[in-house]
């Protein structure tokens, strides 16, 4: 960090009381030394971050941060708070906090900022040093790494044994004197409660042996209150786990081996604190430690001989770890990752436990997990879960929709809309008429749409199940296509056949049999499982379900047509691309994934893709017309939003809607409510499931179409100038703003 962080990028008597305050405090000095260039921007993007997820840390640390195209070069800045500001830690207000800024794309210097940052803040003498420094320019040394706590106590201990130095003396000299408390045991300072629970904490690798022997035995980092007893107890424990050391070991005496993974939900700070902390215990237990973390920019695995070579696993995460099958086999260890933070000597121990009694874990195949549960969350719901099963099928779904209906929809296109009559193109296709090469189109895309439900029902079972639920998943999808039950004979059979899979899997299966049961065993029992249920007792009633539904949309006509046209503009604004969106565009295309689609279906397709292209032109068209009242990271960004809107992509809309949710979503869902409801009355139709307006010559009642778009895209664009218009406070000029007035001011995000 010697670079990224001066004297003049330190205020240690931080006065502001709100988060909001405490990053335009310290972002002022950023642009005052020409490293921020966009004062608004800056903090807009920041607040974009922090609104994502708080960036408070245990021990009354806070680390806002972001990477922003307004900064010129990788930048820290510190502030000391004697009042303390929330930044979202459980334990209550940051008391530090450090301002971390990275050029737009500049990931690996942002993460190496942060994970170098976060490891520094295990060492409770580098929290105490700073929390009691004196002056600005030894805070910045020490956040460089020029000086370490103890060194800057050698040097005060020098200097008062010589005397003070000079005022105009070297700067080595002013920094050691300015600090000659920072590691003392002053009891005037706020760091010598942290000391005390922290202790134990990952030290610097600065740190002398003895000063490692004070305090490695605490293991809480995130400033809770630790009794003396538990204190004791732990050391004890800490203790017994040394003289056990020697049962660990093999018949050459080599240390007790230890490899473990670290993660956390943004994949940074509590990544590598946690790996810091294991890695300083297993320095004081004698054990050697080697941590992968599973960070936010990917991760190095482990090589496998060192793998291989581990005695033992400490998994500390709070999402799935990745590839887990690699460390089956072996005694493990699994926390979340702030265990892994507050007692890592304890989790050495209970691994050295496992290893000495002879427990490993079930075998790679067993421990491997499903796809969403190596994608997800280790703490999720059923019903999360259940959603994801879901989206799974529709992800893998989606390519064939788009795939075989522009094909069919560029086979009317060319050949006519009697192509669908055409006789196969094996028997009749002439080079030279252009009917010919509509009918080939339409036919390849008809083949794409035979897949549709087949994938939909494979990937779900795959989401449960793994690879095993693929082949009664695409049975029952075909049944479910053969037996005219369609999209919801395709969830249903999924959900079937990955809930056949997992029972079977539960069974209890001799060792010999272990190795054809993926192959040969689970394919053909949950196969004709399945397949038993779809055939004779259930698709016949989702069959009924799915042709009273077609009706229904088929006899949908007036009101009723309108109100389902805004309910499913509602839908696709309802989160831009997430979940709800989501589930009406798989409504829609589910409608038309056949080779002869009804018109309902045709205008229930034309409404939701007419709906979803609203908010980015929208917000596109506000910052053109009102660009005062937006940052100028917006103004970017709607420039992007205009060819995002036109596309048919809603996500063109999420910076805005992740900066002011409550102007930009309501807004949002009254255009698209709107346009929904205009396409549906104009009977405007579409067969393409994609494409914004580069499918335009595939819509029917076109103008008409463009016309409702244009509505909902003008009623969004009034709501958001006139809710932003309305808030108390107004932009402030920015470089690339000269216009607006000076005297004007703006928070960074609307509440």
């Amino acid at each position: 960090m010697s670079d990224m962080i001066t004297a003049d990028l330190v205020d240690l008597d931080l006065s502001a009381d709100t988060k909001e305050a405490a990053a335009r405090a310290l972002a002022e000095r950023m642009v005052a030394q020409g490293r921020v260039t966009d004062l608004e921007g800056f903090l807009a993007d920041v607040a974009a971050r922090e609104a994502q997820m708080p960036t408070g840390l245990d021990g009354g640390i806070g680390i806002p941060h972001c990477r922003s195209a307004h900064v010129t070069e990788p930048t820290l800045a510190f502030g000391r708070s004697a009042a303390g500001i929330d930044f979202g830690a459980a334990d209550g207000p940051a008391d530090l906090i450090f301002l971390i800024a990275a050029p737009a794309g500049a990931d690996d210097a942002h993460l190496t900022i942060l994970s170098s940052l976060a490891r520094q803040l295990m060492n409770a003498e580098f929290t105490s040093a700073l929390r009691a420094a004196g002056d600005a320019g030894t805070a910045a040394a020490l956040i460089r790494g020029d000086a370490t706590p103890s060194d800057l106590e050698a040097r005060s201990a020098a200097a008062g044994a010589d005397g003070a130095p000079d005022a105009g003396g070297a700067p080595e000299a002013a920094a050691a004197q300015g600090a000659a408390g920072a590691a003392g045991p002053s009891e005037d300072t706020a760091a010598a409660p942290v000391a005390a629970s922290a202790g134990a904490a990952a030290g610097s690798t600065a740190r002398t042996p003895d000063a490692n022997a004070e305090v490695a035995a605490a293991e809480d980092v995130s400033a809770e209150d630790v009794s003396a007893e538990e204190v004791s107890a732990e050391d004890a424990g800490a203790e017994d786990g040394r003289a056990a050391r020697a049962d660990v070991q093999d018949a050459g005496g080599r240390p007790f081996r230890v490899v473990a993974v670290t993660s956390c939900p943004t994949g940074i700070a509590h990544t590598y604190m946690a790996a810091e902390s294991l890695e300083s215990a297993g320095r004081e237990a004698g054990v050697e430690l080697v941590v992968e973390t599973q960070g936010s920019a990917g991760f190095t695995r482990l090589d496998r001989a060192v793998i291989a070579a581990a005695d033992g696993v400490i998994f500390a995460h709070d999402v799935a770890v990745r590839d887990k099958d690699r460390f089956a086999g072996k005694p493990i260890v699994d926390v979340g990752v702030k265990a892994g933070i507050n007692r890592p000597a304890e989790l050495i121990a209970e691994v050295r436990d496992k290893a000495a009694r002879g427990e490993v874990s079930a075998p790679a195949h067993a421990s491997a997990g499903t796809p969403v549960e190596r994608a997800g969350d280790s703490t999720e719901g059923y019903g999360t879960k259940l959603r994801k099963w879901l989206m799974s099928g529709v992800s893998y779904m989606v390519p064939f929709v788009a795939a075989g209906g522009l094909l069919i929809a560029l086979g009317f296109a060319i050949g006519g809309w009697q192509v669908n009559k055409a006789p196969s193109v094996m028997d009749h296709f002439l080079w030279t008429q252009t009917d010919s090469w509509g009918a080939l189109l339409f036919q390849i895309g008809g083949v794409a749409f035979k897949f549709l439900v087949p994938v939909l029902a494979g990937y779900i079972a795959y989401g449960m199940a793994d690879r095993p639920g693929l082949v009664p998943g695409f049975v029952g999808g075909a049944i479910a296509l053969d037996i005219n039950a369609g999209f919801l004979g395709g969830l249903a059979a999924g959900l079937i056949a990955g809930g056949v899979v997992m029972a079977v899997q539960r069974v209890r299966i001799p060792p010999a049999l272990r190795g054809i049961m993926p192959v040969v065993v689970i394919p053909l029992i949950s196969s004709a499982i399945v397949g038993f249920l779809m055939l004779v007792v259930i698709g016949k009633p989702i069959a009924s379900a799915q042709k009273g539904l077609t009706d229904w949309l088929g006899g949908l006509t007036g009101a009723n047509a309108v109100l389902l046209g805004a309910l499913l503009g509602l839908m696709m604004c309802f989160d831009l691309g997430g979940p709800v969106n989501k589930v009406a565009y798989t409504f829609a295309t589910a409608g038309i994934a056949v080779s002869d689609p009804s018109d309902s279906a045709m205008k229930i397709m034309a409404a939701v893709m007419a709906a979803g292209m609203v908010p980015p032109l929208a917000m596109a068209l506000a910052t053109t017309v009102r660009g005062r009242l937006f940052t100028p990271a917006e103004r970017e960004n709607g420039k992007a939003a205009w060819v995002l809107g036109a596309s048919f992509i809603s996500e063109g809309a999420i910076p805005f809607a992740a900066a002011d949710p409550l102007r930009v979503i309501p807004s949002s869902m009254v255009g698209g409510a709107l346009t929904g409801a205009l396409s549906m009355a104009f009977g405007a139709t579409l067969r393409a499931p994609h494409g914004g307006i580069f499918v335009v010559p595939l819509i029917g009642n076109p103008f008409l179409y463009l016309v409702a778009i244009a509505a909902g895209v003008c009623a969004t664009t009034a709501l958001v100038v006139l809710l932003k218009g309305m808030r108390g406070q107004s932009p402030v000029p920015t470089a690339t703003d000269p216009a607006t007035p000076a005297k004007e001011t703006r928070q960074p995000i609307a509440a």
